[in-house]
C-alpha cells in the first residue's frame, strides 16, 4: 500500500511538461474543532416588525437548506410594545446570541426604544457595521471597505430627557470614561485580529469639549497599547463630507451613539446600500444580529404586502453569526452562496435593481449552495 502511494505521489509530482511551470494542488489550513463544537446551538429569534418576518424567514429556511447546526427560539416582539417581555431577556440571556429583524420605534411621542432596552439591559456595549462593495454590484465609488463601530449604550441615546417648563426640553449627553475606553478598546482589537491598519475616532471635540473630549481622551490612551495601528481623529461632519468623496480612505472608524448611527447608514449607502449591510452587536456575555445599518430594516407596507424585502443584509450578518458560534465553513457556505447570486444579477429586489420576492432571493442562494 505504501508502494503504490509512492507511485501516486511520484506521478503527481513528475512535470510533463518542463516548460510549464507546475504547481501542486493547494488547500486552505483545516479548521480544527475542539470537541463538542458541533453540537448545535439554539439563538433566540426575533422577527420584529415589517420586513422583519419575510427577512428572518429567510434566514431560517438557507439554514435549514445548508443543515447548520443552529435552533431558534422564536419569540413575538413589536416596537409598539411597551418593554421587552422578560421571557425573551431571559432566553437571551440563557442562550447568549439572538437575531432580529427590525423594531419601529415611534416618532415623537409613545414607548422608548426596544432596541435601546435589549442593548442597556444586556449590556450590549458595541455595534458593528461592514460597510464593504459587494462584486456585482455597481456602486459611485470602488474599494470601500469600512468598518464601523458605534458605542452602543450611552450619548444621546441614555434616552435622559425632561421638559423644565411649557416649551423648554433638556436632553442629556451622557459621556462616560468607562465606556468611551470599552468601546475604544473593542475597536483596536477587532482591528488587531482582523488585521486592519487604521483606527479613526469620529468626534465633534471643538463643540461639546468636554463630552467629545472625554471620547477622544480614552482612545488616544488605548491606541498607545496599538503601535502597529495607526491612530486618526475627524470631525464628524468633515468625517460626512469625506465619506461622500472619498470612503476608500476609512478602515476602522469608531464613535460615539449618535454619531455611528449617521456615518453607518452614510457608509452603506455608499458601498451598495442597506439592504446588502451586515451587521451585529456585542458585549461581554451576549450577541445580537442584524441588519448592519438601520435605515430601512423595517421597510414600507408595499413592500411587505408584495413580499419583495430584501434577505441580502440579515443573511450575511447570519453568516457573522455563525463565524461567532465558531461554525466557520457554514459561515463560508452562506456568504459565497449570497455573493454568487449578487454577482450573477439575475435574482435581485428592487433596491438593487431588479424585482424579484424575498423568496425568489432565497431560492436562488439555496440553490447557490447546492
Amino acid at each position: 500500500m505504501a508502494r503504490r502511494s509512492g507511485s501516486i505521489l511520484n506521478r503527481l509530482l513528475s512535470n510533463p511538461n518542463p516548460s510549464s511551470p507546475f504547481t501542486l494542488p493547494t488547500r486552505s489550513i483545516t479548521y480544527m474543532p475542539r470537541p463538542g463544537d458541533g453540537a448545535p446551538r439554539t439563538v433566540t429569534l426575533i422577527p420584529g416588525d415589517g420586513i422583519g418576518p419575510l427577512v428572518t424567514g429567510a434566514v431560517e429556511q438557507v439554514m435549514e437548506a445548508m443543515h447548520a447546526p443552529v435552533h431558534f427560539e422564536r419569540y413575538e416582539v413589536l416596537g409598539h410594545m411597551r418593554k421587552v417581555p422578560e421571557e425573551v431577556i431571559e432566553s437571551v440571556k440563557r442562550n447568549k446570541v439572538c437575531l432580529k429583524g427590525g423594531l419601529a420605534t415611534p416618532v415623537g411621542g409613545g414607548v422608548s426604544s426596544l432596541n435601546m432596552q435589549l442593548r442597556k439591559e444586556l449590556d450590549i456595549f458595541a455595534s458593528l457595521v461592514n460597510c464593504i462593495n459587494v462584486p456585482g454590484l455597481a456602486t459611485r465609488h470602488e474599494n470601500v471597505d469600512i468598518v464601523v463601530i458605534r458605542e452602543n449604550t450611552e450619548g444621546e441615546y441614555a434616552g435622559l430627557e425632561h421638559e423644565v417648563f411649557p416649551g423648554v426640553v433638556e436632553s442629556l449627553k451622557v459621556i462616560t470614561k468607562f465606556c468611551s475606553e470599552r468601546i475604544a478598546r473593542y475597536a483596536f482589537e477587532y482591528a488587531y485580529l482582523n488585521n486592519r491598519k487604521k483606527v479613526t475616532a469620529v468626534h465633534k471635540a471643538n463643540i461639546m469639549k468636554l463630552a467629545d473630549g472625554l471620547f477622544l481622551e480614552s482612545c488616544r490612551e488605548v491606541a498607545k497599547s496599538y503601535p502597529g495601528i495607526t491612530y486618526n481623529e475627524i470631525i464628524v461632519d468633515n468625517c460626512c463630507m469625506q465619506l461622500v468623496a472619498k470612503p476608500e480612505q476609512f478602515d476602522v472608524m469608531v464613535t460615539p451613539n449618535l454619531y455611528g448611527n449617521l456615518v453607518a447608514n452614510t457608509a452603506a449607502g455608499i458601498a451598495g446600500g442597506t439592504g446588502v449591510m451586515p451587521g451585529g452587536n456585542v458585549g461581554a456575555e451576549h450577541a445580537i444580529f442584524e441588519q448592519g445599518a438601520s435605515a430601512g430594516n423595517v421597510g414600507n407596507d408595499k413592500i411587505v404586502e408584495q413580499k419583495k424585502a430584501n434577505p441580502v443584509a440579515l443573511l450575511l450578518s447570519s453568516a457573522m453569526m455563525l463565524r461567532h458560534l465558531r461554525f466557520p465553513t457554514f459561515a463560508d457556505r452562506l456568504e459565497t452562496a449570497v455573493k454568487q447570486v449578487i454577482q450573477e444579477g439575475k435574482f435581485r429586489t428592487k433596491d438593487l435593481g431588479g424585482d424579484c420576492t424575498t423568496q425568489e432571493v432565497v431560492d436562488a442562494v439555496i440553490k447557490a449552495l447546492e
